[in-house]
C-alpha cells in the first residue's frame, strides 16, 4: 500500500474505494486481478473499504438493459459468494446514492474540456473513426464516454476516498479526479479529499485460452463461476505447443503455467516448473490446473449458486450498504450545495 500522504488518512483509517463495471459475466481473470486480493484487503484493521457497484458507468458501453441487470446480480453475487464482509466493507449500487450525479453535475461545470479531450479512451475512440476516412471523428462516442472521468471524479470523492486501486491503465483517471478536486477547492474551498492511485505492480494479470490477457473484448475469458465439468472443458482448451510428453516445456512462455502460479504458493508452482523442465504431458499439467482452481472455488460455487436463485436477498443486502453509504453522501452533498450556492434561502 502507497504511504498515507493525506492528514485525514494519518488521523483515521485509510479509506478505499473500489468500483466494478457491472457489464458482463465475471471471469478468473477478474477474480485473480480484483475480487481476492480486493477482499484480502478489507479485512485489514486499518482500511475502511467502500465497495460499489458501478451500473451508471456500465451504461457507457451497453445499452442492453437485460445484460447489465444481470450482471449486476451476478457482480453481487460473487463478491459475496467470496466471502465479502458487508459489516466491515460499504457496499452498495451506485445508482442508488442520488448524492452521486448530483456532485457529477457540480464537477462538471467546474471542469476544463481540455482536460476531458485527453483521456484515454476518448482518444482512442476519436484516433479509430480517423483512421477510417469513411468515419467522422466523433461517430459512434457518447457524452457518457466522453465524461466518464467526471462520474469517476465523484464516485471517489463523494466517499473522501484516500486511496484507490486501479491498473495501470487507469491511472490517468484518478490524476483527473485529483486536477478536478484541486480545482473545485480552488473555487469553493477546501472541501474535497485529492485521493492517490494505489498501482500494484505485482498484481496478477491473468492470460486467457489463447494466451492473451483474460478479457471480454478478447472472448477469451474462463467464466468463474462454471460447473465442475464446463470449468474442466474450459480449461482442456487453454492454448499449448505441440511438445509431446517427455519434451521440457518453459514455463514462462505457457498461458497454463501462469493461471496455475496465480492459485497455488511458491513451492507448489516450484514444483509445477520442475514438472515443466521434466517434460509433463499438457493433458496432465491442464488436469492439475483444474484440481487446483476446482477446489479453491468449489465451496463458493455453491454460495454463488444460492445467492443467484435468492435476488431479493441479494437487494436487501445492497439497500442495507445504500443506508451506510448515504450515511456519509448526504451530509456532504449538503456541505457542497451550500458551498456552491445551491442551497435554502432562508
Amino acid at each position: 500500500m502507497a504511504p498515507i500522504s493525506s492528514v485525514r488518512a494519518s488521523m483515521t483509517k485509510q479509506r478505499v474505494l473500489t468500483g466494478i463495471t457491472t457489464t458482463g459475466t465475471p471471469h478468473l481473470g477478474n477474480y485473480v486481478g480484483a475480487s481476492r486480493p480486493a477482499i484480502a484487503a478489507s479485512t485489514q484493521p486499518d482500511v475502511e473499504s467502500f465497495l460499489f457497484l458501478a451500473d451508471y458507468h456500465a451504461l457507457i458501453k451497453s445499452q442492453d438493459p437485460q445484460l447489465v441487470r444481470r450482471s449486476s446480480k451476478e457482480v453481487a453475487a460473487t463478491w459475496l459468494a467470496l466471502g465479502l464482509d458487508t459489516q466491515r466493507t460499504v457496499f452498495y449500487r451506485q445508482s442508488d446514492i442520488p448524492e452521486i450525479p448530483k456532485l457529477t453535475w457540480l464537477l462538471t461545470c467546474i471542469s476544463a474540456k481540455g482536460l476531458l479531450n485527453r483521456a484515454h479512451a476518448y482518444k482512442a475512440a476519436v484516433q479509430a473513426n480517423e483512421d477510417d476516412p469513411d468515419r467522422d471523428p466523433d461517430q459512434g462516442i457518447n457524452m457518457g464516454l466522453f465524461s466518464y472521468p467526471i462520474l469517476m471524479a465523484a464516485d471517489i470523492l463523494m466517499f473522501k476516498a484516500d486511496f484507490v486501486p486501479v491498473g495501470r491503465d487507469q491511472a490517468q483517471h484518478i490524476e483527473m479526479t485529483r486536477e478536478i478536486a484541486a480545482r473545485f477547492n480552488h473555487v469553493f474551498g477546501e472541501h474535497l479529499v485529492l485521493p492517490q492511485a494505489v498501482i500494484e505492480e505485482t498484481q496478477a494479470v491473468l492470460p486467457g485460452l489463447d494466451g492473451r490477457k483474460m478479457s471480454k473484448s478478447y472472448n477469451n475469458t474462463i467464466p468463474l463461476w462454471e460447473p465442475e465439468k464446463k470449468l474442466r472443458k474450459a480449461i482442456m482448451k487453454i492454448k499449448t505447443n505441440s511438445l509431446e510428453p517427455g519434451e521440457p516445456k518453459d514455463p514462462d512462455d505457457s498461458a497454463l503455467f501462469k493461471i496455475y502460479r496465480a492459485f497455488v504458493d511458491a513451492e507448489a508452482a516450484a514444483e509445477m516448473r520442475q514438472a515443466f523442465a521434466d517434460g509433463i504431458a499438457w493433458g496432465e499439467a491442464k488436469q492439475k490446473v483444474f484440481l487446483r482452481i476446482n477446489d479453491e472455488l468449489e465451496e463458493a460455487r455453491e454460495r454463488y449458486n444460492s445467492y443467484i436463485e435468492r435476488p431479493s436477498d441479494i437487494e436487501d443486502i445492497l439497500q442495507a450498504g445504500a443506508v451506510r453509504a448515504r450515511a456519509f453522501s448526504e451530509p456532504f452533498m449538503h456541505e457542497l450545495c451550500e458551498a456552491t450556492g445551491i442551497s435554502s434561502l432562508g
